[in-house]
């Protein structure tokens, strides 16, 4: 289809690195995200992921292996405490400030095209992260790097910041017929 009067990418605009949100609470936040540097990847460009509060060996961080020349994932912490209905303990809290910290270094160095904090929104949700401590992150975004934050509950001074957000709406999901997680669909 031909746009009227634009040329796709042209000018400074196809080179321009934004920050992406991914939120709400329908499946395909992390989904979107890592296709996002699936397809960078095609474009030889380089992503670093850190995932929040996940160290369960997802099928996404086994696939993504495969294209470890172009793809570096770090996993974070884990979620056990929102299983077991407990507020997240101090050990919790450090995991995800040094996943903070490793997140801002990575970006920093530019050595990556795309940043991806997956599952950030949801620690400040659960109190391991406060949102004003990530918004120096967002502030400090340097303009070579793509930044790409996923999870529910995404703060409102982050949407604030961000250039593309988009809210995953669930309308209907088998889990509400008590289907659990399924291996390779949603782990």
């Amino acid at each position: 289809m031909k746009e009227s009067g634009k040329q796709r990418g042209s000018g400074n605009e196809s080179s321009r690195r934004f920050i992406q949100i991914y939120t709400g609470n329908g499946k395909g936040k992390t989904t979107a995200a890592i296709g996002q540097a699936v397809r960078a990847a095609g474009s030889r460009l380089r992503t670093f992921i850190v995932m929040f509060m996940k160290d369960y060996p997802y099928g996404e961080v086994s696939s993504l292996e495969r294209l470890s020349e172009w793809i570096t994932v770090e996993q974070y912490g884990n979620d056990d405490f929102v299983f077991s209905k407990q507020s997240p303990s101090d050990q919790d809290r450090r995991t995800a400030h040094q996943a903070l910290k490793r997140a801002r270094e990575v970006m920093l160095s530019k050595q990556y095209d795309i940043v991806i904090l997956d599952e950030i929104c949801v620690t400040v949700y659960f109190n391991l992260l406060t949102a004003e401590e990530v918004l120096p992150l967002l502030d400090e975004k340097p303009d070579e790097v793509e930044l790409i934050l996923t999870g529910r509950y995404c703060p409102e001074e982050w949407i604030a910041r961000a250039d593309l957000v988009t809210e995953m709406q669930e309308i209907m999901h088998y889990y509400q017929k008590g289907v659990l997680a399924r291996k390779g669909f949603e782990s």
